[in-house]
């Protein structure tokens, strides 16, 4: 038997969008108030969503415990399988030793640590995030920041604020196509808009790295290089998104700056080398020992190697190979049994739930299957020893692992309970500013599911009705919906699991909610204003 969404349960949007955001109320009071565990204030937000959405909006009960569990499967895979093999891979290259080299290796290029969280969180992960997305960039980048000896807490929230400037356009596009089938607008349009809304913030982002870390003053020591990469990407990310399309930007935009900021290291170092005051002093001895091309090459193999798996996965080609290979079915109870209904879509429309379990495409054994290659190439190191280090790996991630499926859980059943739909057409009642609330509705989505694709199927049709109705161009709250989104990744919960657990910090996923909160607004402003801008005074930035 069919049950059909509604969204005004309490009478008006206003009113019904203020009580479904109860749950999300309760994780900003645990995380930014009790600094409570993330898995702790992902089970409270969870389970007031689980009844609110069976006591305000009406929703049987079994369709809401199979919504959820629905959202719960789908944290474990493909979200969980991501998270666990890439932190897989770090702690065997620490076990082995193999990331002494690798410290050495960038220690040799700039000991400098606003320089490298710029190289590794910024460039290196948006080549990640172009590539895998889902968590990926974060869960590696956050790991490799710890190892180099930075403070844990700033390790997570740099790689999380870094991971904006490169979320529209990650794992090869996604987020821009799924936006383009949903709202039927031209997909290349859509990439034109986002491409000339996200570099006016990605040029910046360099900087914002830096001062989170350090301060302005001592950022002007490095703004050289703060130039040379805030340029390489955002110019790099114009031009691709522009005159490419949507399945480029993040790596081409990655590959330029790594490039073009090695390159300039080259040429010129800061005259002051900066460390974090409270971190311990460098191994001396270890920065001493000068290791050969040879054995450098080494050490980075296994990044390497994930690097080439994971972009070779992301080619539709070879996703046409592996992708048949799948089991892929309906969810018991769920599927096509929730209705969707006017405003949210143009004639009732049945939500599906089918739960594809694509193992062989799946990011994450992409990255399996690099761990499994580089052991080959880690001395004194063989399968026995890495399956040992897999299982630790598992125990190490098991609170993330709880509260990644929770929050996924939650963020189900808020959208097949028609919760998520309610907040956002509260949004449409904002008449002529709805522009400057368009982003704001994409960052709430991504704050709900942890991704930019999934904010994007969310409230893209919404986005392009409203617009309609107030005579906006629809391409460009379509776009802002993706744009704004990416301000949203660093305050998930489920982002900001993946970053407690890659830096070693489970049970303080309310200290870098606290640390990214005001970093997360910022930019949604940025953003916010522009696309008001663009809607009615700067009309000529638009394709």
């Amino acid at each position: 038997m069919t049950w059909v969404q509604q969204y005004q349960p309490l009478g008006s949007y206003l009113l019904s969008a203020l009580a479904a955001g109860i749950p999300l109320y309760i994780l900003f009071y645990m995380l930014a108030v009790k600094r409570a565990a993330g898995h702790k204030a992902a089970f409270l937000g969870t389970m007031a969503a689980v009844i609110l959405a069976i006591a305000a909006w009406g929703m049987p009960v079994g369709l809401a415990v199979n919504a959820t569990l629905y959202g719960a499967a789908f944290g474990l895979f493909p979200i969980v399988w991501i998270v666990v093999t890439a932190i897989w891979i770090y702690n065997m290259t620490v076990e082995s030793g193999e990331f002494d080299i690798i410290k050495n290796s960038l220690a040799r290029i700039t000991d400098d640590r606003r320089l490298q969280a710029i190289f590794i969180a910024f460039a290196f992960g948006s080549f990640i995030e172009g590539t895998a997305g889902f968590g990926t960039p974060v869960a590696i980048t956050a790991a490799m920041l710890v190892g180099l000896g930075f403070n844990p807490l700033y390790a997570a929230g740099i790689c999380l604020i870094a991971n904006t400037a490169p979320v529209a356009f990650g794992a090869i596009g996604i987020p821009i196509v799924v936006a383009a089938q949903v709202t039927d607008i031209d997909l290349m349009r859509i990439s034109q808009i986002v491409g000339r809304q996200l570099p006016l913030l990605s040029v910046i982002v360099p900087l914002w790295l830096s001062v989170t870390m350090c301060g302005f003053k001592r950022s002007m020591e490095v703004m050289p290089a703060i130039i040379v990469s805030g340029v390489c990407f955002a110019g790099s990310q114009f031009v691709v998104s522009n005159y490419v399309g949507p399945y480029l930007p993040d790596i081409i935009s990655a590959i330029v700056t790594i490039i073009g900021l090695g390159l300039f290291l080259r040429v010129w170092k800061p005259k002051n080398v900066w460390h974090f005051p409270d971190e311990p002093p460098p191994d001396a001895k270890l920065m001493a020992t000068k290791f050969t091309a040879g054995e450098v090459l080494r050490a980075w193999t296994p990044y390497i190697i994930l690097a080439v798996m994971v972009f070779l996965w992301g080619l539709d080609s070879v996703k046409a190979i592996l992708n048949p290979v799948s089991i892929k079915f309906s969810w018991p109870g769920l599927h096509n049994l929730v209705i969707k209904t006017a405003p949210i879509v143009a004639k009732d429309t049945p939500y599906a739930a089918v739960y594809n379990f694509n193992f062989l495409s799946a990011a994450g054994t992409a990255i399996l299957i690099s761990g499994l290659i580089s052991v080959l190439f880690i001395p004194n190191y063989g399968y026995g020893k890495a399956m040992a280090c897999f299982k630790r790996t598992v125990i190490q991630l098991r609170y993330p692992i709880l509260t990644i499926s929770m929050i996924l859980g939650l963020a189900y059943i808020m959208n097949f309970s028609g919760m998520s739909s309610s907040m956002g057409l509260a949004f449409t009642a904002t008449g002529a500013l709805f522009p400057f609330f368009a982003p704001i509705l994409g960052w709430l989505g991504v704050f709900l599911t942890g991704s930019d694709t999934s904010s994007n199927a969310l409230f893209g049709a919404l986005q392009k009705t409203t617009a309609q109705q107030i005579g906006v161009d629809p391409a460009l709250t379509v776009a802002a919906n993706s744009s704004g989104g990416v301000t949203g990744k660093m305050i998930s919960p489920q982002s900001i699991s993946v970053a407690t657990a890659a830096a070693n910090m489970v049970g303080r996923e309310g200290d870098i909610f606290r640390f990214t909160l005001k970093h997360s607004i910022a930019m949604l402003m940025v953003i916010s204003v522009l696309t008001l801008l663009q809607a009615y005074t700067l009309k000529w930035m638009l394709p």
